[in-house]
């Protein structure tokens, strides 16, 4: 849930600015937070982590299949 999208908006301006490269600092408080928002929302963590991976896979076959078989 967004609950300032000026800031918001404003990080994504900066962060198109400098070409999209963080630091280490900055990424990893990214991804905490969004970490914290997935708990919050009860998504994570994930009761079965690997639920659901025979589809990933699957897809992941099919789509490399694909652009293996495409002329360059």
């Amino acid at each position: 849930m967004i609950r300032d999208a000026h800031t918001l908006r404003r990080f994504e301006d900066d962060l198109m600015k400098r070409g999209s490269q963080l630091s280490f600092r900055e990424a990893l408080q990214l991804f905490e937070s969004m970490w914290k928002e997935g708990i919050t929302l009860g998504i994570l963590p994930l009761s079965d982590p690997l639920g659901g991976i025979e589809v990933d896979i699957e897809l992941a076959r099919v789509l490399n299949c694909l652009k293996n078989s495409l002329p360059e």
